[in-house]
Formats: C-alpha cells, structure tokens, sequence
C-alpha cells in the first residue's frame, strides 16, 4: 500500500519535536528494596523530523514502548529506548518521558502505623547530537508553617500544604533511587505529610511544624543546599509552591542550576 508519510515535503521546515503523548502503558519499576512495582505510566515520545519528511511513523513509537514494558526500570536504562526510537525513525533526537505515580508505605511518626503514599514521578530521557541526558523528578506533599505569622500572633500560627518539584539529572553510570530523593526533600519542610494518622501522630505533627516554621523561601533554599551537596546530582530544578490557607493564592518559589 502507499506510504503518504514517506513522501517528500516542499515547504522546507524541519519540525523540532513530532510524536505522541498521553499514551497509557504498564511499566516494571525496580525499588530500592530489591523488589518491583508495577506502575501505570503516561508515555510521551517524540522525535525530530528534517525538512524533507511528509511525517513519521507513530506506530513505531508504541511497538518499541511495547517491547520496553517487559523490562525492569531503573530510569537511566530508558536510553536504551530512545535509542531504537531514534534509530526506527530514523531522527537525529528524540525525548521519551514516562510519568507514573510512585507508592512507599509509609509509617505514622509515633504509632508506627504504615500506609501506602504516593508521589508524582518522571523518568525522562533526552538524545542530541549523540549526547544522552536523563532527568529524574517528583513531586513531593509536605507541610509548611509561616515563620510571620508564628511570631505575630498570641495563639498559632497558619500552615498550609505544599508540594516541592524537583528534577535532577546525572551520569547515567550513577543512580539516584526515588525514596531517597523523596526523603532528602521532606527533610527540607517544616514537616512531612502522612497517609495516616491517630491522635497521637497528629499531635507531633502539629508541634514539629509549629517549631519549625518556613516560607517557600526557606524550604526552597533548603533544597537547593541539600542538591548542591549531592555527590551525585549535576544538574537540579526545584519548584516549591504553597496552597495557602489565609489567602486566596499560593507562595511559589523557583531555582534551577548546574554544578
């Protein structure tokens, strides 16, 4: 049968990025226990298209996706994804990013009790000009308490829920495992958030965010300084917003940097 998308185009425009998005597939994560988790993953692929392509082949996008699935992930092993991508379609770059919600059972800070919480994640690779990038990232709930309104006020202070995105990026030779990116950035607020509390934990919780107010600022800063100190880390993005509970807008803070 004729190929349309094989044709050559006349209007001499080479197309950046052309591919496919929102494709839902199940993917095999390794955890840092030794164990998988099967996850439900938003792909979005994408290849360049030079000037004198009519289109290329979305097909080919979902049958390497496909092959891929079967496999345990790591994140930094998508290159090798990529790769056949850019190969099958004959591109001189391409991206693929898998976007999935991540469980770790987590305990309660006084009764102990564990329930499972989850936190959006990225997995993201990058080919040009034969370089390989991979970007990891997640975003992290957690609580903050504002320092003003601490010191102001006779009785309490106001907090709010926040969430902290992060993306880093290193050696694909290195390796940076999910629960411990997450708990270097709850580390960072004025107190993490938990699926599941009794009395007791919410008592602590309450207290340690009260003793230890933040701004996005402050959180932000945090996190900067716990990113540059990574031995691992080259390159970082952290985005730190607050839903605030006093007013009818967020806080939001932002710092991207290379090593």
């Amino acid at each position: 049968m004729k190929d349309i998308q094989n044709l050559k185009d006349t209007r001499e425009v080479d197309i950046q990025k052309v591919g496919i998005k929102h494709l839902e597939i199940p993917l095999i994560i390794q955890r840092k226990n030794n164990s998988n988790q099967i996850v439900c993953a938003k792909a979005r692929v994408n290849v360049s298209l030079p000037r004198d392509y009519k289109g290329t082949h979305m097909s080919r996008f979902v049958e390497v996706l496909s092959e891929w699935r079967n496999k345990n992930l790591l994140g930094v092993d998508i290159k090798g994804c990529l790769e056949k991508i850019i190969k099958n379609l004959d591109a001189q770059s391409g991206e693929l990013q898998f976007k999935f919600k991540y469980f770790i059972d987590k305990k309660s800070p006084v009764t102990q009790h564990i329930a499972p919480m989850s936190y959006e994640s990225t997995f993201e690779g990058r080919i040009d000009g034969g370089e390989y990038k991979f970007i990891l990232g997640v975003v992290v709930p957690v609580t903050t308490l504002c320092p003003c309104s601490k010191e102001i006020s006779d009785n309490g202070a106001h907090n709010q829920r926040a969430f902290i995105s992060v993306k880093i990026s290193y050696d694909e030779s290195e390796h940076v495992w999910l629960e411990d990116l997450i708990s270097l950035v709850e580390e960072c607020a004025s107190c993490e958030v938990y699926p599941l509390l009794k009395r007791e934990d919410e008592k602590f919780v309450t207290e340690k965010a009260y003793s230890n107010p933040k701004f996005v600022e402050d959180v932000l800063r945090d996190v900067v300084v716990a990113l540059r100190k990574h031995p691992i880390v080259k390159e970082f993005e952290v985005e730190c917003e607050a839903f605030e509970s006093i007013h009818n807008h967020s806080a939001w803070a932002y710092q991207k940097e290379s090593k």
